[in-house]
């Protein structure tokens, strides 16, 4: 009998001890997920730095394409957008550049000119033309830097049709480009060619263009694939207008509209300053380019078609009758007749959402 109630308190003793054993490691693995939890949440709630929230916006990037100068933000908004030193960004990809030949050309246009356009449309149908009538492409790098230079006086029509026209063209040719419309001031003779001088020498001031591309602002091009930008020759893009029945007038025309890099148009000292009057000019350039080797590339004549705007011959740009005398002494004159003999003054520059407006006194015979 005392045997078996010996047994007993054994194994109720070796029961409690089991049963507290149990219980204790319960406890410890319970105490230790939740302190895992814990400290797991905590890992999961954002640094008080990366969750700052912005109360104050950037001020908004103008129109213009310049960068801006982020040393002129001061206080808050300056510390806000400097990078944590722990925040991990992707670097910003690197831009290919752009295909020899646009993928979003269409080929032949059709240009009419019986409907009026008014800039304010123009203005919404070209939303990323920023001010001064500048672009670039957003999604590749462009491979030339063109300037367009547009002589200019008393023609506000024509040039409407040329920006309706020419805008969505320069875009779809991926051109990274600006248009510059110099405005003679007064009412003395034109002068078409030392107005493209100074084209030439503004559009340097504000970006480093290394193309320009000259055109009177009544010449439409009727096909996209005539590309706005330089070869490695000078280029004459308007082959085949309209006004001379879709025909070249000669094998030495280089009027209306062309091309040359920036080397090309140093070569030959720029072009003639003292054109006074309608005619001439073109040629003299012709003369210079030929004088220093160089030869005039062009499209085919379906390619470089184009249409001009009908009008009268503006009043104070009639023929200049020393234009032959003049074209037959370019070898002479043309080194000490050009870009490093201009004089001019500027009275008055304007960016205008769709061009640059370029006034200036160029002077008179």
């Amino acid at each position: 009998m005392a045997a078996n109630f010996s047994l007993i308190h054994r194994t109720c003793k070796l029961v409690v001890l089991l049963c507290f054993l149990h219980i204790s490691v319960t406890v410890f693995f319970y105490v230790r997920t939740l302190d895992i939890r814990f400290s797991f949440v905590q890992n999961q709630q954002p640094r008080a730095n990366l969750s700052r929230p912005r109360h104050d916006p950037l001020p908004a990037r103008g129109s213009r394409t310049e960068p801006v100068d982020n040393s002129t933000w001061k206080g808050e908004d300056r510390q806000m957008d400097e990078p944590d030193q722990d925040a991990t960004e992707e670097p910003a990809k690197e831009l290919e550049k752009c295909p020899e030949t646009s993928p979003l050309l269409v080929g032949p246009l059709r240009v009419e000119f019986n409907i009026p356009v008014s800039l304010e449309q123009i203005k919404k149908d070209n939303p990323n033309v920023q001010l001064g009538g500048r672009f670039r492409p957003r999604d590749c790098l462009a491979l030339q830097k063109v300037a367009i230079i547009i002589p200019f006086r008393k023609r506000d029509e024509h040039l409407k049709f040329w920006l309706y026209y020419l805008h969505p063209i320069l875009q779809r040719q991926q051109l990274d480009y600006g248009v510059y419309v110099i405005n003679q001031d007064g009412d003395e003779i034109f002068n078409r060619a030392k107005l493209l001088n100074v084209g030439y020498m503004e559009a340097l001031k504000e970006y480093d263009y290394n193309c320009f591309v000259f055109s009177d602002v009544d010449l439409i091009p009727m096909d996209d694939r005539n590309t706005y930008r330089c070869f490695s020759q000078p280029r004459h893009l308007s082959v085949s207008m309209d006004k001379f029945g879709f025909r070249l007038p000669y094998n030495q025309y280089f009027g209306g509209v062309s091309s040359m890099s920036k080397e090309q148009y140093l070569k030959i000292n720029g072009f003639p300053n003292n054109y006074w009057g309608w005619g001439g000019e073109d040629d003299d350039i012709y003369n210079r380019l030929a004088s220093k080797g160089m030869s005039i590339s062009r499209p085919s004549g379906d390619v470089g078609k184009c249409r001009m705007i009908r009008h009268n011959r503006d009043k104070q740009n009639d023929p200049n009758p020393q234009r032959f005398d003049r074209i037959a002494h370019t070898r002479e004159t043309m080194h000490k007749d050009g870009i490093n003999s201009l004089t001019y003054s500027v009275v008055q520059l304007e960016k205008f959402d769709l061009f640059t407006k370029i006034t200036v006194n160029v002077g008179k015979p």
